[in-house]
């Protein structure tokens, strides 16, 4: 078996709130192959989107460790590109110059980084729309630009911190579509985060289910249908109802017994 690209070894994280220590993450542990699509679903307030920032390096301060092909995780790296749930496009920029914010940093010619912008635009299908500023284009339209700019230096592996959670049902089921179709063409290593069953299990080859506060692994559950997946599919049905199971039970509930109530008003007996 080939050595993974992506290694959390009991990895865990803190925050100090007024003084008190909360614990956000503890002791996750997940390995993930080169060309995986990794989902990680959970409850608000697991550590799903604190796993993302920690991967990527926009906060280094946590226990255990993160490896990429083998090296410690310290800070941002080009092999690593992200995209989070607002667009977070500049308004007075172009879609061509807001992709091409991706390779400020990227040791290009004038004409080297034109053509590779050219070739994402191309690649996210907003060619028509590259002269184009954030408010002329639509939600979907907008976060095919943030997905551009988070592909555009060619990273190894692509973090989607919930990169459809602001848009419509329709809108986003052809944002699922459209990225399995990117994703299939760039060849890249996915992590996504997302509190949507549905789209975790349409999307990924593996989820990781969350258990919330402090976040931690519960359950992993390889996705073997094939592609293209049917929402309507009886085993699709069937693994969104499990997971959805382990999302919402506690092994430590106990239901409590039935309550009685007595002397009810004559209106409630006669209802």
């Amino acid at each position: 078996m080939n050595a993974p690209i992506v290694s959390f070894n009991h990895v865990g994280k803190s925050f100090d709130v007024d003084g008190v220590e909360l614990e956000a993450i503890r002791e996750f542990s997940l390995d993930i192959a080169e060309g995986e699509f990794v989902a990680i679903v959970g409850s608000s307030g697991c550590g799903k989107s604190t796993l993302l920032r920690l991967l990527v390096g926009l906060d280094t301060q946590f226990r255990g460790q993160i490896t990429v092909d083998g090296t410690a995780v310290t800070g941002i790296g080009s092999e690593r590109g992200i995209v989070f749930q607002e667009h977070r496009l500049f308004p007075w920029l172009t879609v061509e110059d807001n992709i091409g914010l991706g390779l400020v940093n990227e040791p290009l010619s004038a004409e080297q980084k034109h053509q590779r912008i050219g070739d994402f635009i191309e690649l996210v299908g907003l060619t028509d729309f590259i002269r184009a500023y954030p408010h002329q284009l639509s939600g979907g339209m907008a976060q095919r630009v943030a997905i551009a700019r988070g592909l555009v230096a060619s990273p190894r592996i692509l973090l989607l911190d919930e990169p459809f959670g602001a848009l419509d049902a329709l809108t986003r089921q052809q944002m699922q579509d459209e990225l399995l179709a990117i994703r299939a063409r760039a060849k890249i290593t996915t992590v996504l985060v997302t509190h949507d069953v549905e789209e975790a299990i349409f999307l990924a080859d593996r989820v990781v289910v969350m258990e919330p506060r402090p976040g931690r692994i519960k359950q992993v559950v390889d996705i073997a249908l094939p592609h293209p997946r049917q929402r309507s599919n009886f085993d699709f049905h069937q693994l969104r109802e499990e997971l959805l199971h382990e999302l919402t039970s506690d092994d430590h509930y106990q239901p409590s017994g039935p309550v009685q109530i007595h002397d009810l008003p004559l209106s409630f007996i006669a209802c």
